[in-house]
């Protein structure tokens, strides 16, 4: 029943929005007691942790087997990170928007919980950028925390935009990124 309360929940909050959204509309849609959602749950913010929690855990996760492979140079490792994000909106994309639209909507002391795992993964994408840099595969007259921030608003924004069912897959779309990213759009 917790899982059915999660993804409910993640289907409502991306339709209506985290405010908007009841307990009782949860509750609704799944014809259960409002005891049963309190059974599994203290709070409607503290589903929304939950949710956050997971969705950022199984990120870090798949990026930390990305980090250490290796057999892999980082220009590959970039790659695969990037990949990760775009492919993952066919089965997570709803949990990725409701990660990025309602983080708003914990407490300080919930976003306690997740800022330090959201800073680990921008912390694993920048080591890429820093190896790829000591390595010579990228530049190293720019600055790797800005790099990471433009990799990772290009990646983060793509849930609002990108179809996975749309004309252009997600390895092609992948593949452009990582072309804008390492050499640009200049003609040259």
């Amino acid at each position: 029943m917790k899982e059915k309360i999660l993804e409910k929940s993640i289907v409502l909050f991306e339709k209506k929005g985290f405010s908007e959204t009841s307990i009782q509309d949860i509750v609704d849609e799944l014809s259960v007691t409002k005891g049963t959602f309190y059974y599994y749950f203290k709070s409607k913010e503290e589903l929304l942790m939950d949710i956050h929690l997971r969705y950022i855990n199984d990120i870090v996760h798949r990026q930390k087997e990305i980090v250490e492979d290796v057999k892999k140079d980082s220009k590959t490792k970039l790659f695969e990170v990037v990949f990760m994000l775009l492919s993952s909106i066919k089965t997570q994309g709803t949990s990725a928007r409701v990660f990025y639209r309602e983080m708003r909507n914990l407490s300080e002391e919930h976003l306690s919980q997740i800022i330090p795992t959201r800073d680990k993964f921008f912390s694993q994408l920048n080591g890429i950028i820093d190896e790829g840099m000591g390595k010579g595969e990228f530049r190293n007259d720019l600055r790797s925390d800005m790099i990471t921030f433009a990799v990772l608003g290009a990646c983060n924004w793509s849930y609002q935009w990108f179809n996975p069912n749309g004309p252009v897959p997600d390895y092609e779309v992948a593949e452009i990124y990582l072309e804008i990213f390492l050499n640009g759009i200049n003609a040259e």
